[in-house]
């Protein structure tokens, strides 16, 4: 991770307020978010409903999964895809009673941003979250360590993509209607620091939710201090297709 990241970006987390202070709150908006994602870490971690033996289910090291993810891209801007090969039917009926991901992904919103096809993976394979703007929510962190402490994924990936509207809105920071400001705040640190380019802010944002993702959750933090889980940054670019590491 880049060292120069803005760290105080890890609390700059959605209490739904587009400014960077929560004056309508009465409170600075780092401390209640942290505060639930703490918690929500704690009793994730604790919860007797979590059956310890899943975390095995994937035998890939977090190195090799990652190795996986690149080479499924590799194969898809080659336009050489394994995964259309693949029965359904076998794949569906086999997943019925379980998943097995072995990867995550907390990517867009965007349509143009297909997970599963961009890393030419199927049904199973992959652990997908999506919201616009790529950002680390409370759900989005409690979906994520689901699939690391329950299901086993060794990866997750934070992918931003080229020409996100998401970015675009929050460096123009204009008036939108309904609620579409509270996106504001989870990607105000990367506008900062972006300096008014959308590729470079969208880039930065990140590497601040992969950072945020890495530190704010105990669960994905013990499962990164075991060496069971890494988390990464990647950039995917529409025009080609191809996945960047960050």
């Amino acid at each position: 991770m880049n060292d120069t990241i803005d760290r105080s970006a890890g609390a700059r987390l959605v209490c739904g307020c587009a400014s960077g202070a929560c004056a309508g709150h009465g409170l600075a908006p780092p401390a209640l978010p942290r505060r639930r994602l703490l918690a929500l870490g704690a009793g994730l971690a604790a919860s007797p409903f979590i059956p310890r033996t899943a975390r095995a289910q994937s035998t890939l090291k977090p190195d090799e999964a990652l190795k996986r993810l690149m080479d499924g891209n590799a194969r898809y801007v080659a336009v050489n895809l394994n995964s259309f090969k693949e029965d359904l039917d076998i794949l569906r009926a086999h997943t019925v009673e379980k998943q097995e991901p072995f990867a995550a992904v907390l990517s867009c919103a965007d349509s143009r941003v297909p997970a599963e096809i961009v890393f030419d993976l199927s049904i199973g394979q992959l652990f997908v979250t999506r919201v616009a703007g790529n950002v680390a929510t409370t759900e989005i962190i409690a979906s994520l360590e689901y699939g690391a402490a329950v299901l086993g994924t060794r990866v997750i990936m934070v992918l931003a993509h080229q020409a996100c509207g998401a970015v675009k809105a929050a460096v123009a920071g204009k008036a939108v209607p309904g609620q579409i400001s509270a996106l504001y705040a989870p990607l105000r640190a990367a506008v900062d620091q972006g300096h008014h380019d959308y590729e470079a802010t969208a880039k930065l944002n990140a590497k601040i939710q992969a950072q945020i993702l890495s530190t704010a959750s105990p669960v994905l933090a013990d499962e990164i201090a075991k060496g069971d889980l890494k988390i990464v940054a990647g950039y995917y670019a529409l025009d080609t297709g191809k996945v960047e590491l960050l």
